[in-house]
């Protein structure tokens, strides 16, 4: 099979949905940079990779420093050469009542979830400018359609996300440079097994990673998943507010 993309440069890739993209794009051929914080989980991905025949660079990374996401895509360009993918997925989803409101946490959201993707978009795309090619993807949420309790922090850095993200690829389309937005519903990873929420239509990671991968390829420019979960957000969204605050305030359903 012959690879679409020659080098993928991924963020928050030693686990969850980033894990399974690395390791659907290293079978196919592509060389992987790959960009987390914890060395030892990146490691051990580069060490799979590698063991079966694929090409993988480890990248520590804080995406929340820009000069940080600088070097990282510099020595990913210089090792593995030209990136004609990115892969914005790094992500947090604090919790933050009211009642013990953290303005710090939010904008530790805010630095991980959207200035991260803005980071790693300015290291990028100059590159890609030049060479009239490229694909930029970012993964956001179902969760940047409406904001819910105590997920305010996260709902609000996916719909910043997704305003990034349509106002880039209006202004870009046309100079060879595809841009994707990519909206999972709920995804078993790290970051949703601590949450003791219900979690209707779960969707394991490598088959989250299996439709982002087909949605990139297809030239999707917005592609929300899975259907059922995408539908109920819609009809969420049609909600007055009135109704859809006493509906969630019921709930509680994000304790």
């Amino acid at each position: 099979m012959t690879p679409t993309y020659q080098v993928a440069l991924i963020t928050g890739a030693s686990s969850g949905i980033g894990l399974e993209l690395a390791r659907r794009l290293a079978r196919e051929g592509t060389k992987v940079g790959l960009v987390a914080r914890r060395k030892d989980l990146l490691d051990g991905l580069v060490s799979e990779i590698r063991s079966a025949g694929g090409v993988a660079l480890a990248l520590p990374c804080d995406v929340r420093e820009r000069m940080s996401m600088h070097a990282a895509v510099a020595q990913a360009a210089r090792e593995l050469g030209p990136i004609d993918l990115l892969i914005a997925n790094a992500g947090v989803g604090h919790v933050i009542p009211a009642d013990s409101f953290d303005a710090a946490l939010f904008e530790d959201t805010i630095r991980t979830n959207l200035l991260g993707p803005v980071y790693a978009v300015e290291a990028v795309l100059p590159a890609m400018l030049t060479r009239h090619s490229g694909h930029i993807v970012g993964v956001s949420s179902l969760a940047a359609y409406r904001s819910f309790p105590m997920t305010h922090a996260y709902c609000a850095s996916k719909s910043a996300l997704n305003a990034f993200l349509e106002g880039l690829r209006a202004e870009i389309f046309d100079r060879g440079i595809r841009v994707t937005t990519v909206c999972p519903g709920f995804v078993r990873t790290p970051m949703t097994v601590k949450h003791r929420a219900a979690m209707p239509f779960l969707l394991e990671p490598d088959e989250a990673a299996r439709r982002i991968l087909r949605a990139a390829r297809a030239g999707r420019r917005v592609y929300n998943f899975p259907w059922q979960m995408a539908a109920l957000m819609a009809v969420v969204r049609l909600l007055p507010s009135a109704v859809l605050d006493r509906a969630v305030h019921t709930s509680r359903s994000f304790e």
